[in-house]
């Protein structure tokens, strides 16, 4: 029997693949406990238009984040630390600090968990941060650290 899986089913498929069932695991398991659908004819054309509106999603989600990029590359971000002796910075610039100053300067809300630091800022000047916006995007931000 032919089945459009609903969820992911651990032996058989993952969500939205039309798969190959014996008869008798798909009228007593998948079918009752709502995991999958008979692959008739009307569950095939449903399954086409969902996959062709999820796509059409993921495109807009992508242009989303491109254009998002381009415009976090034109901001500039300046955070205030306190210095110690010799000019040192005490502690470092978080990447929580970064979106919280980005959301009060920029407007622009930032998830800061996106915000990739190779090492954490322990002195003054510019920086380019990177943010990962989309799974195939990300956008550099600057971040300028100045003495408070």
């Amino acid at each position: 029997m032919k089945i459009i899986l609903l969820q992911d089913v651990k032996s058989l498929g993952k969500k939205g693949e039309i798969v190959e069932a014996s008869d008798g695991y798909a009228r007593n398991y998948i079918l009752p406990k709502k995991l999958g659908v008979e692959a008739n004819a009307q569950h095939r054309n449903d399954l086409k238009l969902q996959k062709a509106n999820e796509e059409k999603v993921a495109k807009q989600q992508l242009e989303a984040a491109r254009e998002f990029a381009k415009e976090l590359e034109t901001k500039e971000v300046v955070v205030k630390m306190k210095a110690g002796e010799g000019g040192r910075v005490f502690g470092s610039v978080s990447s929580k600090e970064i979106a919280q100053a980005a959301k009060v300067q920029c407007g622009m809300e930032i998830d800061k968990k996106k915000i990739q630091m190779q090492e954490p800022i322990k002195s003054f000047g510019i920086f380019e941060v990177t943010v990962k916006l989309h799974p195939k995007v990300s956008g550099k931000l600057k971040v300028k650290v100045q003495e408070d």
